[in-house]
């Protein structure tokens, strides 16, 4: 059993991998986010794509793979339930690189139309 990168200490299968594979949709905005850090954890660039909402979407995505995603911390939610239309989500993600150990701190906002999240933007946080 591998354990899920998003740091639910649930394993990979019963996580956040039937979402990034499509056999189930994320029922809520802080599982859209743990999933989408998950996709960055393994390089899942298409799932990243795929979640992002058509309004703020790149045209493409890089992913640095000198990055390694190490740990997810959520700090909070506003909205986002099963019932909402939007929401947000703050953490903070600590990643390590060649240079060290460093954080991102976000607060994203999320939507759901047609019964599924997307991401569409975030504010980096001191």
């Amino acid at each position: 059993m591998t354990p899920c990168p998003c740091g639910s200490g649930d394993p990979w299968d019963a996580c956040c991998g039937p979402v990034l594979d499509g056999s189930r949709a994320a029922a809520t905005a802080e599982a859209l986010m743990r999933s989408r850090y998950s996709a960055f954890a393994v390089g899942d660039r298409a799932y990243l794509l795929a979640t992002w909402h058509p309004s703020t979407r790149p045209a493409e995505l890089d992913l640095d793979d000198d990055v390694e995603w190490r740990r997810l911390t959520v700090l909070g939610t506003s909205a986002g339930g099963p019932w909402d239309e939007t929401g947000t989500v703050e953490f903070v993600a600590a990643y390590r690189t060649s240079d060290g150990r460093g954080r991102l701190h976000e607060r994203s906002r999320f939507v759901r139309e047609g019964g599924r999240w997307s991401y569409v933007d975030g504010d980096v946080q001191p």
